[in-house]
């Protein structure tokens, strides 16, 4: 199972010490790929225009109302939206865990999502992590990964960010295969409602981290790419799970599920 690196732990958790991670890095200098690694980036011109048009969409849109939101909603709720939104996740997990053939960690996802959905009212609060039941991610991308599909080029996408070709791709069957997709559409508005508040309750969370490498960086487009890679390619290594901090990580994708598979 993939793991993450603090700096792209991802926005659904609802816990990160987080944002440590980037002063840490700030102070150290830049950061690195480990010796040997190669960052394959054939589109860079059309890359950083399309990450000058997300950071004017940050800059315009999403940080002004995440102040907003912040200043309106108390952390605690903010949180405990966030931890809701992150079990609405657990379906898709348990979707590419069986297709990677790790059935224990389908059953370990499907027991948590049980488990916070009832005792934990939807999700709300997160009695399973206090049951030994942690969260574990994955997604189509991991299991093309595991698949034995090659990693591709980086590429940045209109609004979601970072990516490489293989993630796209997994990101694409990721909005597909959703099981939640399927739901009615009052019931689909009200997750995407929820994602949205997650999302924006992140943004505000994370200001400083996130304003660090889009605004005070000397170079945020090879910066945003260099934490990409980097997390993208220890999640997938499956190494243990430090507590990092992806301002990019699917910010957006759980915006579009259909009413009924629509």
């Amino acid at each position: 199972m993939g793991r993450q690196l603090p700096l792209f732990s991802e926005l659904r958790a609802p816990v990160w010490p987080a944002l440590l991670l980037l002063a840490t890095l700030s102070a150290c200098g830049p950061a690195t790929l480990p010796s040997g690694a190669t960052i394959d980036d054939p589109y860079e011109a059309q890359n950083r225009a399309v990450h000058e048009f997300n950071r004017d969409v940050d800059r315009a849109l999403v940080r002004p109302a995440a102040s907003s939101l912040g200043t309106a909603v108390p952390d605690p709720v903010l949180v405990g939206i966030g931890r809701m939104s992150s079990n609405l996740s657990h379906p898709s997990y348990v979707v590419n865990d069986v297709l990677q053939l790790r059935l224990a960690d389908a059953i370990h996802n499907t027991s948590r999502f049980v488990i916070n959905s009832t005792i934990g009212i939807l999700g709300i609060f997160d009695p399973a992590s206090a049951m030994g039941l942690d969260e574990r991610e994955t997604d189509f991308g991991e299991t093309l990964h595991v698949w034995g599909v090659p990693e591709g080029s980086y590429v940045e996408l209109p609004i979601f960010g970072p990516s490489t070709s293989r993630d796209t791709v997994g990101r694409v069957v990721d909005i597909a295969l959703n099981p939640l997709r399927g739901l009615e559409p009052d019931a689909a508005n009200t997750v995407r409602g929820i994602n949205v508040t997650s999302r924006f309750g992140d943004r505000h969370r994370f200001g400083g981290t996130i304003d660090s490498i889009l605004y005070e960086s000397e170079d945020s487009y090879a910066q945003a790419r260099l934490l990409y890679l980097q997390n993208r390619r220890f999640e997938l290594r499956g190494d243990a799970e430090p507590e990092y901090f992806d301002p990019y990580e699917d910010p957006y994708d759980d915006l579009f599920f259909e009413p009924n598979g629509q």
